[in-house]
């Protein structure tokens, strides 16, 4: 699902067509701005965004530094990019312009019909539907500024500002927190926080799914990213219906 609106928020992101995203050949561009790109993280990056799709790969940053990617990586092939040797050689490249790599993520897409109840995963029954949904509007979200249980749902970036959030609650106390960033008009992607005695509930989710339900009615597309790593929030990611679409490294200015 959403492979047309992949390659199009893709195309604004990376500087090139949809087509480009699309078809099987590594495309390099001079990064330029375009109206309508994700701007999430956008303070942080810095001269050189990689994305492996369909297989393949995106470049897009600065011209000498593209220069030298397209020397190096024109044939390559995007399935074992992102393994330890590439992203150490990657950094090397990016010294002399002192930049390093910041991160290196998987991106999810729901996979599935997440529009449809069926499949939401429910509290074991011994817990009778434990806890309660509490949805919030973009200006209910800032009450939340300064909470830090809750700084993977809300992000409070300026550039990409934080527009929906349902959370579970059992007796007044938040078992989980889901949060949607508008990063473009088109990609709202979904953040979580959920409490460790909250854990075998599937609170996370629950509420990932539900959200996704709530960006999609909004005309988004909900779009979920973590660390390589980081498993359990994977998991979450699966669960509710979501499979991994794409890979993305961007780097920063060493300071």
């Amino acid at each position: 699902m959403y492979g047309e609106e992949l390659s199009r928020q893709l195309a604004l992101d990376y500087c090139c067509s949809p087509a480009d995203v699309a078809d099987s050949e590594n495309h390099f561009s001079i990064y330029a701005p375009q109206e309508g790109r994700r701007r999430f993280q956008e303070a942080l990056i810095r001269g050189l965004k990689i994305a492996v799709v369909n297989g393949k790969l995106l470049f897009t940053g600065s011209e000498e530094i593209v220069a030298e990617c397209r020397k190096r990586y024109a044939d390559v092939t995007g399935e074992w990019f992102f393994d330890a040797k590439r992203l150490r050689e990657i950094e090397e490249l990016l010294l002399p312009f002192h930049l390093r790599v910041a991160q290196a993520h998987p991106f999810f897409l729901p996979e599935a019909d997440v529009m449809s109840s069926s499949g939401i995963p429910l509290p074991d029954a011994s817990d009778a539907l434990a806890f309660d949904l509490i949805r919030y509007d973009q200006n209910a979200i800032l009450q939340f500024r300064e909470d830090n249980r809750f700084d993977e749902a809300f992000a409070f970036d300026p550039y990409a500002p934080d527009v929906l959030g349902i959370a579970a609650a059992k007796d007044g106390q938040i078992l989980g927190m889901a949060g949607a960033s508008a990063d473009s008009p088109l990609f709202w992607q979904i953040g979580i926080n959920v409490d460790s005695h909250a854990v075998g509930m599937h609170v996370g989710s629950t509420l990932v799914r539900l959200l996704a339900q709530d960006i999609i009615a909004q005309g988004a597309v909900p779009y979920y990213g973590t660390s390589m790593s980081h498993i359990a929030s994977q998991r979450v990611a699966h669960r509710a219906g979501f499979a991994v679409a794409w890979a993305e490294l961007v780097a920063e200015e060493i300071k």
